[in-house]
């Protein structure tokens, strides 16, 4: 029981974050006067959301997804995340709207969840460190969510409204693995694989051309403190 408590207690703090991401968002749209300086800091989050969930892939997700599977499902599986995500994305874009963000940040956020149910059965240290990182990556990450749904024609209240709900999704799926996925290491792998291909596809297709903003160089280096993060973050996961 007590182990449960803590597991609901992380999954909790390292998914609230997605919903205080989104606020801060709101605030600064609100209230940071539109200018240069505001189009550098937009463009920056973005490309420092990038950088984390880059690291996230090439640091948590890959790594684990290769360590438990053989070969042929390697490639069919994260085959499939990508193709799947190329053709959800030019549907939603043939509908006029972008969410490249927020689910590049649920396709990182729930399999880390999951994950990080798994291992709390085994080792409640590592379960501690990766409610953190999955902490640190959900705010930039829901942040820049936040903008994306506006620039999709939501209103900021709906906005909100969605990053509050989504970040309970992380208490669902932590539970879930740690409950249904703990002895079942190949399909918590197979998830984190299928996501990474997905990530992947989304960045270079949507993500990373949003970070590039005209006459300004400095937004680039938020994909190298946003990757930093993540090195920092995988080091102290060891």
């Amino acid at each position: 029981m007590e182990d449960f408590l803590k597991i609901l207690c992380y999954s909790f703090l390292s998914g609230i974050t997605v919903f205080l991401g989104g606020l801060l968002s709101a605030l600064f749209e609100k209230y940071f006067r539109a200018g240069i300086i505001k189009e550098e800091i937009i463009h920056t989050s973005v490309a420092f959301g990038g950088g984390i969930i880059f690291a996230a892939v090439a640091f948590v997700l890959v790594p684990k997804g290769i360590n438990e599977l053989s070969l042929t499902p390697i490639v069919l599986i994260f085959l499939s995340g990508s193709l799947s995500f190329f053709f959800l994305d030019r549907y939603i874009e043939n509908k006029g709207g972008t969410i490249s963000q927020l689910l590049a940040m649920l396709m990182d956020f729930i399999p880390e969840a999951i994950a990080l149910g798994a291992v709390f059965a085994v080792d409640h240290n590592l379960g501690l460190l990766l409610a953190i990182f999955i902490g640190l990556q959900n705010f930039p990450e829901s942040f820049n969510s936040y903008i994306d749904l506006r620039s999709s024609g939501y209103t900021s209240k709906t906005c909100l409204l969605i990053l509050f709900f989504l970040s309970f999704s992380g208490v669902f799926a932590a539970i879930s693995g740690n409950l249904l996925l703990s002895s079942m290491p190949q399909l918590t792998a197979s998830l984190m694989l299928f996501s990474s291909g997905g990530i992947l596809y989304l960045i270079f297709q949507d993500i990373a051309p949003m970070s590039k903003l005209q006459k300004s160089w400095f937004p680039a280096l938020g994909v190298n403190f946003g990757f930093l993060v993540g090195m920092v973050g995988q080091k102290l996961l060891g």
